[in-house]
């Protein structure tokens, strides 16, 4: 999404009132065709949400072998987000993105246009802000389409129940559904969770992530003439409702890939952080997160938040255990430099400049380096599945991870230990009836009387966080 507006959508509904929630009930009845291209051995793709990660996860798509792959149709409510993404992906792939003019579509209820572009088993890509992913979800299935969604998948907990349920009706209809928590099929980290189940650290006793940055998540006013909606939109990152905030779009690869590691999600969070340097921004975020996440026998996942210019970066996850340790992530997502140490010393890494690292006699495993991308990884895996006919639906274990970012996020802001089931049980829904919303109508958030918008109190509010 793009904080621009254009005059051409100005006036556009945005997820029109004839947008339905779909239901076990409701499709119980229908028979979908086979879910996959079968007929004519050619996948087509829909691109619903034209900013960097939706198309970067279209180049993905694009750039893997398995077999014929092709983009017939795009959406998003920003002209010149559409205009910059269609070059980019038709240049670098020519005559396989094949999106005439007539199914490039604008406006906010332009994904349900781009879905009926496609027939049934192909694959919707789903990268707008994760507000409207139970949304665009519940129409793919209603139309027996095959799913890539990024992360979070959810933002709260009504909608994380509400998407487990359709995660399950995708199940029964055989839909494939990959969730882009890419870690999970990098091949370095399927083999370093190999070896620590069996045993190469012992037992895992703590575990450390760090997600650490130059800045992100801000939002200056609304400019008169602009719609609130739109402008909220926009700048998703800056508001809970729209995408759970920085915490839960940038943090939960951390949380995830150390959790997947344990092999078991954390029961409880308890946290802290604070807003020092917001500025005039009328964000919902705060500068920095702590957080203390405890597995069922009591192991610490210890994650660290920071959001500021001028600072240290660090982009890393760590396990240590009772006979060693283990770098699971050491400077961003790809490539992994996955590792195992013989004791608990593992250097820091703070840029590719430092790369490759030298040898060092306490590494006593690593992955070979050059690394495949596990964004690359995971389209193979979803294609092939879908090709294969196998079963591969990923929106449980999605759901969950989004929850577990959530319930960290909520311990923050509300200054309370939160756990599983609080979180999960939570009626706090940031954007109810989001699917009725329209673009001249008010959006989830208000701005209060001093013309601001609200944001966390820690201990004042205990039971909500805004």
């Amino acid at each position: 999404m793009n904080e621009r507006k254009s005059d051409g959508t100005s006036r556009r509904e945005f997820l029109t009132n004839t947008t339905r929630t779909v239901s076990a009930s409701a499709l119980a009845g229908i028979a979908l065709p086979a879910v996959h291209a079968a007929e004519s051995n050619t996948i087509q793709l829909a691109l619903v949400g034209c900013g960097g990660r939706g198309t970067g996860a279209a180049t993905d798509a694009l750039t893997i072998s398995n077999g014929p792959i092709k983009l017939v149709s795009m959406a998003d409510v920003v002209p010149k987000k559409m205009s910059d993404s269609y070059d980019k992906l038709k240049t670098q792939f020519g005559d396989r993105v094949d999106v005439p003019a007539d199914r490039r579509f604008l406006g906010y209820d332009a994904y349900q246009h781009a879905m009926d572009a496609l027939k049934p088993g192909d694959v919707v890509i789903l990268g707008t802000p994760p507000a409207f992913r139970w949304v665009m979800f519940s129409r793919a299935i209603e139309k027996g389409l095959n799913v890539f969604m990024e992360k979070p998948v959810t933002v709260d907990g009504p909608t994380t129940r509400r998407m487990l349920k359709l995660g399950e009706l995708s199940q029964q209809k055989g839909l494939k559904v990959g969730v882009g928590l890419m870690v999970r099929h990098c091949r370095a980290r399927q083999e370093l969770k190999k070896r620590i189940q069996d045993g190469a650290i012992g037992e895992i006793v703590a575990m450390r992530g760090y997600r650490m940055g130059q800045g992100g998540g801000t939002s200056g006013p609304c400019p008169a003439g602009v719609s609130e909606l739109g402008w909220q939109i926009g700048h998703f990152h800056a508001f809970l409702w729209a995408s759970g905030g920085v915490f839960s779009d940038y943090y939960i690869h951390q949380i995830d890939e150390c959790s997947w590691m344990k092999g078991v999600w954390p029961v409880e969070a308890h946290a802290m952080g604070g807003r020092h340097y917001r500025g005039d921004s009328l964000d919902q975020n705060l500068d920095t997160y702590h957080v203390e996440y405890v597995y069922p026998d009591g192991t610490r996942l210890f994650f660290d938040g920071r959001n500021m210019k001028g600072c240290r970066d660090e982009f890393a996850s760590y396990a240590h255990g009772s006979k060693g340790s283990a770098a699971i992530s050491t400077l961003s997502h790809t490539p992994g430099i996955t590792r195992i140490y013989s004791g608990q010393k593992i250097p820091r890494v703070n840029s590719r400049k430092e790369l490759p690292l030298p040898e060092d006699p306490n590494v006593v495993w690593a992955y070979p380096q050059p690394e495949r991308s596990p964004y690359l990884w995971e389209w193979d895996d979803l294609i092939a599945a879908i090709r294969d006919d196998k079963p591969y639906n990923e929106v449980k274990r999605g759901a969950e991870a989004s929850l577990v970012a959530s319930m960290g996020r909520m311990a923050a802001h509300t200054g309370q230990i939160i756990t599983f089931d609080q979180i999960l049980n939570c009626e706090h829904e940031f954007a109810p009836d989001v699917d009725k919303l329209t673009l001249d109508g008010p959006p989830p958030l208000r701005l209060m009387a001093d013309g601001r918008y609200p944001v966390p109190q820690p201990g004042i509010k205990t039971d909500r966080e805004y």
